[in-house]
């Protein structure tokens, strides 16, 4: 008797979730989806420079400031986008014009 309690065939796993779960699962991903594509949305700009991509890119061109410096950081980006770039310094949109 005590073999069958504890036997894992004996108990249905499948009674013990509601049949709602998945009904309602299915509208909060596709919101989820919906909200994560609203969010990452961003007007292309002409401006060349690294890309915004969740916030990450901001936090890449500051680091990069902060790690190289401001004239190694500003060569860099030169060298990579051209003579006027769009980058990002303490979170905020900053350009770099040089020749």
């Amino acid at each position: 008797m005590i073999l069958e309690t504890l036997n894992p065939m004996h108990y249905n796993i499948t009674s013990l979730i509601p049949d709602t779960m998945p009904v309602a699962t299915v509208p909060i991903l596709i919101l989820m989806c919906f909200l994560f594509l609203i969010w990452n949305h961003e007007e292309t700009s002409s401006i060349p420079g690294p890309g915004y991509c969740m916030g990450i890119g901001p936090l890449i061109s500051h680091g990069r400031f902060l790690w190289m410096g401001v004239g190694n950081a500003c060569n860099y980006y030169n060298k990579t986008y051209g003579e006027f770039v769009r980058v990002w310094i303490s979170g905020e949109e900053t350009f770099i014009i040089s020749k």
